[in-house]
């Protein structure tokens, strides 16, 4: 069976996380990602471990080739500009005229190939007040306003996964695909251009209209209370969260649960409203409950009672669970120098068109030498472009 990008050539000039996840969330649907690298040093990710292969490096950018080019060299962009006329896709995360500076920016390229998609990723878009300030995920987490409803005012720190720079690649890929199609009707290529800042604002929708309809500003602690979300730590110290949402029968099976049923006509928390004006009553009401047993026997409670709960799992536990297991979302593949390496499995399932196979992130470099005899260089030329500090 074919993928669903099969014959879709990219070309990724970009590092760290948002362009490379856009780049990796391509190939994984098929598509031929060709990544170009610094000579001698690559995406600065690479440097994060040992052998420029590191962890944080392998996350976004398994599937792909590996092309060190120098493009501050004139020979180094005038093999770039080789690579354009088959080129689907280009993906770049430089600051704004970062690639009008290094000649490969909009304008140069679509001259070359006018079909083309040329996706710009940037910290706070491409223009305004903000656009030549350096960013990196915390950045973006900050300025959108989803630092100030996730973490602890007392205790301020970003969120732990790098969420701005993850859902800006997503959004990426949406809006690359998006040109693909359309692309397909109007014969032409155009920009597609995404922040940090936008993309993780419009991940931000509910809270933001919750906002403009009431005036409220939503705090660290305003979904969970009005979602009816709790937390509790039980006699093991594992902890399990329930989500009642609005069904009341949700909330009596959570009392149930906790045996105490009587909890249901206790007027300060009888109807959704009550239990949302004394959230904190409620929560600390329960947590001296689910205190006394271990987090297994609670666990079985909740699914007698049909209630909507989940174990907050460290992430070792997440790879022992049987449903993570069941769908197959941890994947291994083999690398020619690490051996076996562990992943996560692309997310999409496609019926027809399936995903391609996981490969490996590549070495620094590792297909330069196949993608330039491609383009018709020989042995020779190689080794002089390599002298030159062209590759």
């Amino acid at each position: 069976m074919t993928t669903p990008l099969e014959g879709i050539r990219v070309l990724e000039v970009a590092n760290f996380i948002t362009g490379p996840y856009a780049g990796q969330l391509l190939a994984d649907l098929g598509a031929a990602v060709i990544k170009i690298e610094e000579p001698q040093k690559g995406d600065p990710f690479r440097s994060w471990g040992n052998d420029l292969y590191s962890p944080h490096y392998c996350a976004f950018n398994r599937g792909k080739q590996s092309l060190t080019l120098n493009l501050r060299a004139e020979t180094g962009r005038e093999i770039f500009y080789r690579l354009i006329p088959d080129a689907d896709v280009l993906i770049e995360n430089f600051r704004p005229g970062v690639t009008d500076r290094l000649g490969i920016g909009y304008e140069a390229v679509r001259e070359i190939n006018p079909r083309l998609i040329y996706c710009s990723i940037s910290g706070m878009g491409q223009s305004g007040p903000y656009a030549q300030r350096p960013a990196y995920d915390t950045v973006g987490q900050g300025l959108s306003g989803l630092l100030s409803m996730l973490m602890d005012v007392n205790e301020p720190r970003p969120v732990g996964p790098a969420f701005s720079d993850s859902v800006t690649g997503i959004f990426a890929c949406y809006g690359i695909m998006g040109a693909l199609l359309a692309r397909e009707k109007s014969g032409r290529g155009q920009r597609v251009a995404v922040s940090m800042l936008s993309a993780t604002l419009a991940f931000l929708l509910e809270p933001a209209l919750s906002y403009f309809a009431t005036g409220e500003i939503p705090g660290p602690y305003s979904r969970p209370r009005a979602a009816q979300v709790y937390a509790f730590t039980c006699s093991d110290g594992k902890a399990f969260a329930v989500h009642l949402s609005s069904p009341a029968k949700f909330w009596e099976g959570l009392t149930s649960v906790a045996n105490r049923p009587d909890l249901r006509e206790d007027p300060r928390f009888r109807a959704r409203e009550d239990r949302l004006a004394n959230y904190q009553e409620l929560q600390e009401t329960l947590a001296e409950i689910f205190k006394k047993e271990p987090r297994s026997y609670w666990l079985l409670r909740l699914e007698e009672f049909d209630v909507p709960y989940t174990p907050i799992h460290t992430l070792a536990e997440v790879f022992e669970d049987p449903q993570v297991r069941h769908l197959g979302l941890e994947v291994t593949y083999d690398h020619r120098s690490m051996g076996k390496v562990r992943s996560i499995a692309p997310p999409v399932e496609l019926s027809d068109t399936p995903a391609a196979k996981v490969e490996p992130p590549p070495t620094l470099g590792e297909h330069t030498d196949m993608v330039l005899n491609r383009l018709g260089f020989d042995p020779g030329a190689i080794q002089r472009l390599k002298r030159e500090g062209a590759i």
